[in-house]
């Protein structure tokens, strides 16, 4: 399908229509090719318009946490609900194919087949904090369709907390009852990041959910007390993180978490948050995309690439510091 085609299905066509349309979209931004780069540019703007009006929630966790069981109990319950519910999945990328190795699509059975649900799994590349490079894009093209609910899960290392933060309205962080000592539970990086905490799997040791609850709900008070401006517990006109308990699946809490999800949704419209929060994520989205324009065009450029060998094989050999090599680099780019 060309990109006006593509528009039209996304936003008009039948449901079979709607979903192959985004299928071919997403692919389409995915593609490195330069004139695939082009047609994307050209449907994302038309399709900016019809979006922002669904709410953005990411979910990262350590894995195993249960995030794909909880997710698919979530996404039943919103359908339940009248909503229309997409979910983005993000997977290691297999060395040898380039593809998504997890599957989270096929550990959601029930929601993958439904026909208000729409699930992607895209392969990380190798990008940075387990996030699709095109993540954000495929966002977008969820919400153009009218899927008023869109999850972001991540693969659930290195840095995959601050990069779903990122791109979302609210990051919610998954922990298990038994994780270690306390302080892998209270780790301050990534408490600061949490709007919410949600303990897993607590019909497994209740006693061992109630102490994880106990200590990250002191964690993040004491963090509200050091001064975080997101997190001061004097101020009510703010959103203070929480901490809440369920099991994913039994079912048990999800209808409590999705209270405590729109509670926050209504005081962060309210105080001007949500809107800010979404101005700061496209102002940081554009500069990425501009680093990474700029080093892709760096290592095409063709004075740097008749230099790059002969200088790294300088660097690798101990001839040349990488400093000046990088500005002798960046002088043959200019």
């Amino acid at each position: 399908m060309k990109p006006p085609v593509l528009l039209e299905s996304i936003l008009q066509g039948d449901a079979a229509g709607q979903r192959r349309a985004m299928a071919k979209a997403i692919t389409l931004l995915e593609s490195t090719r330069d004139d695939h780069r082009a047609q994307g540019d050209e449907l994302l703007t038309a399709l900016l318009p019809h979006t922002g009006k669904a709410f953005r929630l990411g979910i990262s966790g350590v894995p195993g946490v249960g995030k794909s069981t909880f997710i698919e109990a979530l996404g039943l319950y919103l359908i339940g609900k009248g909503h229309r519910v997409a979910v983005l999945t993000v997977d290691p990328s297999s060395t040898v194919s380039g593809g998504s190795i997890l599957g989270d699509k096929t550990r959601m059975e029930k929601l993958s087949v439904h026909e208000q649900a729409y699930i992607r799994p895209s392969p990380s590349s190798g990008t940075l904090g387990g996030v699709a490079e095109k993540t954000r894009e495929a966002m977008l093209v969820c919400e153009a369709a009218g899927y008023d609910v869109v999850i972001v899960e991540t693969v659930g290392v290195g840095q995959s907390e601050t990069a779903v933060s990122g791109m979302t309205d609210m990051f919610v962080l998954m922990q298990l009852p038994n994780a270690g000592d306390d302080l892998q539970a209270i780790k301050k990086g990534v408490m600061e990041l949490a709007d919410l905490v949600v303990i897993n799997k607590a019909d497994l040791d209740p006693d061992a959910a109630t102490r994880a609850r106990a200590q990250i709900t002191s964690s993040l008070r004491l963090l509200g007390l050091q001064g975080h401006p997101e997190h001061a517990h004097h101020n009510e006109a703010i959103w203070h993180p929480q901490v809440i308990q369920l099991s994913a699946l039994q079912g048990r809490g999800v209808d409590a978490f999705w209270a405590e999800v729109s509670r926050f949704r209504r005081l962060q419209t309210d105080n001007g948050r949500l809107g800010a929060r979404r101005q700061q994520q496209a102002r940081a989205w554009m500069w990425e995309r501009i680093d990474a324009g700029l080093k892709q065009r760096f290592r095409s450029h063709p004075q740097v690439r008749g230099h790059l060998d002969g200088i790294t094989q300088q660097v690798l050999a101990g001839a040349l510091p990488a400093s000046t090599a990088a500005r002798r680099l960046l002088d043959l780019f200019d």
